[in-house]
């Protein structure tokens, strides 16, 4: 089986360039379009050693209205260190074949959650945090959806359980959210939150 090949883009071409931490809301449609234009698939595991390129993360949150779909690992999964923690997104790494950020969203929303609908998928911001190894090789897009009453459920049990919560909910485990999550939620919590949409018919 060959490599895995992710979607990337040179740092140095990023427009606005990386150097500013968190979340930026400023231009994101037009930063995506281009992006994509500009973007190349390579190698994951040369990638993932190589901070001159930017390993592009479509990031989905889920609301419905004020709640938030929070996300716990179990200790099934294979990586220790995020047993027990909490997400607030759905997403992952960009492959050939998935016809861009909203294909590679949508396949992530198939894989990872159960649902009777796909719902719109709005880019809200792009998220970029090099304080650490990982973060240093990804560049997040940021997504929001709302789920408009209708039911989610986590795919795959075993790994992961996921519910829509309240804010303070989130709020009471946000030393525990992992770290996209929590510069999202830091950067949310205080907004007002919108009030529930019609639940569609």
């Amino acid at each position: 089986m060959g490599a895995e090949a992710v979607f990337v883009v040179l740092r140095s071409a990023i427009p606005g360039g990386t150097d500013w931490h968190g979340l930026r809301t400023v231009g994101v449609a037009e930063t995506v379009v281009a992006l994509e234009e500009i973007g190349q698939y390579k190698a994951r595991d040369e990638m993932e050693r190589d901070p001159s390129f930017k390993q592009i993360i479509p990031y989905l949150v889920l609301r419905d209205g004020p709640l938030w779909f929070l996300m716990q690992r179990t200790d099934a999964g294979g990586d220790a260190r995020l047993h027990g923690r909490f997400s607030l997104g759905v997403g992952g790494h960009l492959n050939p074949g998935d016809g861009g950020l909203l294909g590679g969203l949508q396949r992530e929303w198939e894989e990872e959650l159960v649902a009777a609908f796909v719902p719109s998928f709005h880019p809200t911001a792009l998220l970029n945090d090099d304080t650490t190894e990982v973060g240093a090789v990804h560049l997040g897009v940021i997504y929001q959806a709302d789920a408009a009453g209708r039911p989610v459920a986590i795919r795959e049990t075993d790994k992961l359980t996921g519910r829509f919560v309240e804010t303070a909910a989130v709020a009471a485990v946000a030393d525990r959210l992992e770290t996209w999550s929590r510069i999202i939620f830091d950067a949310s919590r205080h907004v007002s939150a919108s009030p529930r949409p019609p639940r569609p018919l």
